[in-house]
């Protein structure tokens, strides 16, 4: 509704009605936040800073409580961030509600009048959906959230009372692996909400100086007009930057481990990375990162990698096992040669030289590396990608290291 509307619609109600109007969501929402119609399972709402997400999830959880649709799960990156911003804040689930229908909160629980249920939990611990059932669920910022996928498949097997049980994803757009996933299924629908669509219930200076500012940027694009970019304004890699390997001749090869030092639950992962020499330049071959492992298990991974792609040595950052770094190793097989490095400097600084190899086109990927893409391109400035450690790039970053910026004579192989 624009302002001038607005402005005659409360010339024409009488005092006494205008706390009615103020929750009559039919009245005041955009467009852009009702619900679509449609066969789908999951709304994916993007929209920028602003726009009015919180507001329109915390009234879809509203319409469904007074369906008597329930239990709902109402899902933030964290419990602390979904009770403080979901439930209690200011476009949350509490304001949005008249009184006389508003829920109790009891802990992680909200109890509506009519007996309809909703359950507060939080992404970044996604063992707690276990157990729990529900026939709808709101989950806010699922851009940000930690360990996305894990989280929201988690989610998905809880999500099974009801006829046709269905989920609303609130988010500021971000490249993930999640959302690129829930925009290519068929069940999604997807809205997109520019801040703009709200203008008249913002600060009139954060138009004049923040939308004015970053607006028709990259960062503008996405924050502002909740636009899906798939580079980050500040990354080091860009998809554009990844070219297919035809066929090249390879020389010599590495297979590169950044190994994690424990084995137990809340480890990094092991990044493990093969990679060839290839004229002027070099060709990713496979991408064998997993975890969490215990050391035995990365040893025997990148062992069988070697012998698997005929590698001249294993090169290992030793800056966390030191020396149990090679032992391990050489528990499986004493005769791998293994080179060890020691990390210096920064991840990020230690990347630069990598990516510059890239945009001067001299790195090809062999196909199956998806994974591997998305974190390089994730990999930001603070040494992250997605909040997590980039364990990936790391080997990547010390395979090319050794092959293209270390020296190394080539021999002539094929794989």
């Amino acid at each position: 509704m624009s302002s001038r509307s607005a402005k005659t619609l409360f010339a024409q109600v009488a005092d006494d009605e205008l706390p009615i109007l103020r929750f009559d969501w039919d009245l005041w929402a955009h467009d852009e936040q009702r619900e679509p119609a449609g066969d789908w399972t999951t709304w994916l709402l993007m929209g920028g800073r602003g726009a009015g997400k919180t507001l329109a999830g915390a009234e879809w959880v509203r319409g469904l409580a007074k369906a008597e649709i329930g239990p709902i799960a109402i899902v933030g990156e964290t419990m602390i961030e979904a009770l403080q911003v979901m439930v209690r804040g200011p476009s949350g689930i509490l304001r949005s509600t008249p009184p006389e229908d508003r829920p109790i909160v009891r802990g992680q629980v909200l109890q509506w009048p009519n007996g309809v249920e909703g359950l507060v939990l939080g992404a970044s611990d996604p063992e707690r959906f276990r157990g729990p059932q529900f026939a709808a669920a709101w989950c806010d910022e699922v851009g940000k959230w930690p360990d996305a996928e894990a989280a929201w498949d988690m989610l998905q097997f809880g999500l099974r009372l009801g006829d046709a049980p269905r989920q609303l994803a609130t988010t500021t757009p971000r490249a993930t692996p999640l959302i690129r996933r829930l925009l290519k299924d068929p069940l999604t629908t997807a809205t997109r909400m520019p801040t703009k669509v709200n203008q008249n219930n913002l600060a009139r200076s954060f138009f004049s100086a923040i939308v004015a500012r970053y607006e028709n940027t990259v960062l503008g694009r996405q924050e502002l007009d909740g636009e899906l970019i798939e580079d980050r304004p500040d990354a080091l890699w860009l998809r554009g930057m990844f070219r297919v390997d035809e066929g090249a001749e390879l020389g010599r090869i590495v297979v590169a481990v950044d190994p994690p030092v424990t084995g137990h639950k809340g480890s990094d992962a092991c990044g493990i990375v093969v990679a060839a020499k290839a004229g002027q330049g070099a060709v990713v071959l496979a991408d064998l990162s997993f975890g969490p492992a215990r050391p035995e298990g990365w040893a025997r991974r990148a062992v069988a990698a070697f012998h698997e792609f005929g590698a001249d040595c294993i090169v290992a950052e030793v800056n966390q096992g030191g020396d149990l770094v090679k032992s391990v190793i050489a528990q499986e097989d004493a005769n791998v040669p293994v080179r060890a490095v020691h990390a210096s400097r920064g991840k990020w600084v230690r990347a630069e030289p990598v990516a510059a190899l890239y945009a001067n086109g001299r790195v090809a990927h062999r196909a199956g590396l998806a994974a591997l893409e998305d974190e390089m391109c994730a990999f930001g400035a603070d040494g992250k990608a997605e909040g997590h450690s980039p364990d990936r790039v790391d080997a990547l970053v010390w395979a090319l290291t050794e092959l293209m910026l270390g020296g190394g004579e080539p021999r002539v192989r094929g794989i």
